[in-house]
């Protein structure tokens, strides 16, 4: 049998899971070979870049329903139906895919495809319209937009010490701090006063950058608490710092930074982190490489 598409997997993902059980990644894909009747080669199956290509479509089904709504994760790698999934399968659904999916108003803004109107007033698919750079644009971000999902959820479940320390060589690829060695003596130089550490702006150390890195449990940070972490900044004679939070900054948090008339502070919310994360490559790695290529015309001239 034919490995499946993600499509094809995506309902009998969902029966397993009718359970209410939280069932494993290595669960899931030990339950669906059987579903399909997948022999070892098939599940082993790989792309010229090494990745499996059964439990790759397997992880795209599982984040399309998640999106949708139809389950959650409480874990990464850890999947249960959710009260929608639920009320799908007693209603009987025959069939899910992407279009089923677009139903639901998550999964809309997640794929982040709207309609094009066309001239004749007809509605076509944005894809209709596209060449195939764009549509290749169009899958980049999209699974870049779920390794940010997967980032922050990584992000909330790691240790406050290991986040500082995320935190910390993210802050040195971005070319702040010297060395490691030398950006970590001068973060253990502090730690109270609403100063999580300190880092050096450049290699020389012309100047310091004052850093306060949370992994906050609301869903967002507002205005008393960056007030709280300027005040901190004026107790260590400091005008330059940078707030980085798992979470979202209210707009009266962003307001009061932008107004400050002697001091300058960063606010990286937890979406803006996993894209530094990502840009500089701190905690992934490249999966797959495509080159696209063209004639080079020189080549063929006299």
């Amino acid at each position: 049998m034919a490995i499946p598409t993600y499509e094809e997997i995506m309902l009998p993902l969902l029966k397993i899971l009718s359970d209410g059980g939280i069932h494993k990644y290595k669960e899931l894909e030990e339950k669906l070979k059987n579903v399909f009747n997948l022999t070892e080669e098939e599940v082993n199956s790989r792309r010229e870049s090494g990745v499996k290509i059964f439990y790759n479509r397997i992880g795209w089904a599982a984040t399309y329903l998640k999106k949708a709504g139809l389950i959650e994760s409480p874990k990464r790698g850890e999947f249960k139906i959710t009260e929608e999934g639920s009320r799908l399968l007693v209603e009987g659904v025959k069939h899910l895919d992407y279009k089923y999916l677009m139903k639901y108003d998550s999964f809309k803004e997640f794929k982040l495809h709207k309609e094009i109107i066309g001239p004749e007033g007809d509605k076509r698919k944005p894809e209709d319209n596209m060449t195939p750079f764009e549509r290749i644009s169009n899958a980049y971000d999209e699974i870049k937009g779920s390794l940010i999902d997967e980032l922050l959820q990584k992000l909330k479940e790691v240790d406050p010490y290991k986040f500082e320390e995320i935190v910390l060589d993210l802050l040195i690829k971005m070319g702040y701090g010297g060395s490691k060695e030398e950006a970590k003596e001068m973060t253990q130089k502090t730690g109270d006063e609403g100063i999580d550490g300190i880092i050096n702006e450049d290699k020389l150390g012309f100047d310091k950058i004052y850093i306060q890195a949370k992994r906050w449990k609301e869903r967002f940070v507002g205005r008393p608490i960056i007030q709280t972490f300027a005040g901190a900044l004026d107790g260590q004679g400091a005008n330059k710092g940078i707030f980085i939070t798992t979470s979202n900054f209210t707009n009266e948090a962003k307001e009061y930074v932008e107004k400050l008339p002697n001091k300058k502070i960063i606010l990286i919310d937890g979406h803006k982190l996993a894209e530094y994360m990502i840009d500089f490559n701190v905690g992934v790695t490249v999966q797959e490489v495509y080159e696209i290529k063209r004639i080079d015309n020189d080549y063929f001239e006299e």
